[in-house]
């Protein structure tokens, strides 16, 4: 007799935990031979907002870690990605991969990561200035980030997409809600048990499964989510998510036209994507008559 496999049912990941979807639903994942990977959680509109209150709440922690800290905790992500690579590489040959692009896919991914753990501690001298002004007053613009963000993950891209987007939002202290590829959901929640065991708090990150037809207006319409990346191409969903993200001025980053695996892919201006800029104004202290000088 031929043996039924039991196929692995992947959760959710939200605010830490690992929850089935509260709607009770799933669908199965398929390879291009049609051959069954896995049962994979239907997110709902319920899950949505479940992670953005886990994401909210996360911020003000992860918004107010030391830059440095940040950088390590990252890094112990690309610790943890290595250390489970030929799990990775495996999930992503069932997802299509040969062997070859597999393996570069991981290494690339973990590299990634390395790359902006470095910058977490470093964007903000870059990209913060000290503004000439024609009164007695220093005055200082510094990045800050943003809030929750809200992410439709590349679709073609099972991990090194998924990756790419993930960290220089939480580089720059942002925490996020992300739905990963419909059809190459495998590696996203397996990511999850990575970030999971990182020391990266319970909500900085939260991972989706599902369809993005169904959620995309979701994350479009949100009113405490101040930022949205997008991934893909379709004009119509571009048009939408423009319109609605007005309801509350999100700030909406399209990465349409970005190839992952190239150096394009990873550079300190998509930390500052998701950064507002805030200036602030200090009054000159008079010393014995005469104006303190910098």
């Amino acid at each position: 007799m031929t043996r039924l496999e039991v196929l692995k049912t992947y959760k959710i990941y939200i605010g830490g935990q690992f929850p089935r979807t509260e709607s009770g639903r799933y669908y199965v994942a398929k390879n291009k031979n049609g051959q069954q990977l896995a049962n994979v959680c239907l997110s709902s509109r319920k899950d949505f907002r479940d992670a953005v209150v886990a994401a909210r709440n996360a911020f003000g922690g992860w918004s107010a870690k030391a830059a440095f800290n940040r950088g390590q905790i990252l890094y112990r992500m690309a610790e943890m990605l290595e250390g489970r690579k030929a799990q990775f590489i495996d999930e992503l040959m069932k997802q299509d991969a040969t062997a070859a692009q597999a393996e570069k896919e991981v290494n690339t991914s973990i590299d990634r990561l390395i790359y902006y753990a470095g910058w977490c501690d470093k964007f903000q001298q870059v990209y913060s200035s000290v503004n000439p002004v024609a009164s007695s007053h220093f005055n200082f613009s510094v990045p800050e980030p943003t809030g929750v963000v809200a992410i439709i993950a590349p679709q073609e891209s099972s991990l090194l997409g998924l990756v790419s987007v993930i960290a220089p939002v939480i580089a720059g202290g942002n925490t996020c809600v992300v739905l990963a590829s419909e059809t190459k959901p495998l590696c996203a929640v397996t990511l999850a048990e990575v970030i999971n065991s990182s020391d990266v708090s319970g909500g900085v990150v939260n991972i989706l499964t599902g369809k993005p037809s169904e959620l995309i207006k979701y994350f479009a319409d949100h009113m405490d989510v101040n930022a949205m990346i997008y991934c893909e191409n379709d004009m119509n969903t571009i048009k939408m998510i423009q319109e609605t993200a007005a309801l509350n001025v999100k700030r909406v980053v399209l990465y349409n036209k970005i190839k992952w695996n190239s150096d394009e892919a990873e550079n300190p201006y998509m930390i500052m994507d998701t950064q507002e800029i805030k200036t602030t104004w200090h009054p000159i202290e008079n010393i014995g008559g005469a104006k303190a000088g910098y």
